[in-house]
């Protein structure tokens, strides 16, 4: 399996996490654009300084989230900070709409020619903190398709923070369905939470899944990803996500520590 679809020129590459803090018109907002903006580029240069392969641009900090459908000065103020992060950084780039607002996601990747987007409920549903989360495959593709846009989508497979609404086997058939019928070009696994480990034999069955179907796409680790583990899940997946880990003290708000990334690709490079 490859990532090429990604437009990420690195074997199993490791997608630093920019975490935005609260955009305006958002709870948590500080009153200070500018803030945001320096936030997000300094994460991003020390993400790069550290050696990771892409970046991912997520409205972190501002929850409580809408479900589907973020105001559009959110759409705006995104495009901003991710134009001044192109501007910046030499890196491809992945723009991620929390909670799950795809055609923003695409809308800002197109602007701003990112590389790929995470959608987090891509088909089926989900029960959430924000409700029930239904996948919008129809409609994000059909989006891409008018804007002409390059990005790929990396689809979730049981996103983190969230519950099924019925049970089903994770089998050949429910690993497919986000490529082949949401034609997403690749897919997420993650652990309950942010910063939470994927359990090995999870991801491993996801492996299996994946390779029974005759599937030809990325699976990348969304969450939990440290220097101890790493080389662990990148000898089953093909890449990793990777934002608390990277952080000082390991705590997801706090800026990116350039040591602790150098760490982490260290360890990555013995696998890969």
């Amino acid at each position: 399996m490859t990532t090429s679809d990604l437009a990420i020129d690195a074997e199993k590459p490791i997608v630093g996490m920019v975490h935005l803090p609260a955009l305006p018109g958002a709870p948590k907002f500080s009153g200070d654009f500018e803030q945001v903006r320096e936030t997000a580029l300094r994460d991003a240069r020390r993400l790069e300084a550290g050696g990771v392969d892409a970046l991912m641009l997520e409205n972190f900090g501002d929850a409580p989230f809408y479900p589907d459908d973020v105001p559009k000065h959110v759409v705006a103020s995104m495009t901003r900070v991710a134009a001044d992060v192109r501007e910046e950084v030499d890196l491809p780039m992945g723009i991620n709409v929390l909670r799950n607002d795809a055609v923003a996601a695409l809308s800002v990747a197109a602007a701003v020619e990112a590389e790929f987007v995470r959608v987090n409920v891509h088909v089926g549903a989900r029960v959430t903190d924000q409700g029930v989360v239904e996948g919008q495959a129809h409609e994000t593709v059909r989006l891409r398709e008018r804007l002409d846009a390059d990005a790929a989508i990396l689809a979730d497979l049981d996103v983190k923070h969230s519950a099924a609404l019925a049970e089903r086997p994770l089998d050949a058939e429910a690993v497919a369905e986000p490529v082949e019928r949401g034609l997403a070009e690749g897919v997420v696994v993650s652990g309950a939470g942010t910063g939470h480990e994927v359990a090995s034999d999870h991801l491993e069955a996801v492996a299996a899944a994946r390779d029974e179907g005759g599937l030809d796409a990325p699976i990348f680790v969304g969450s939990g990803a440290t220097p101890e583990n790493v080389g662990d899940l990148l000898g089953v997946a093909d890449g990793a996500i990777v934002g608390t880990a990277l952080k000082q003290d390991g705590e997801t708000t706090s800026p990116v520590s350039v040591k602790r990334v150098e760490r982490l690709v260290e360890a990555a490079d013995e696998t890969r």
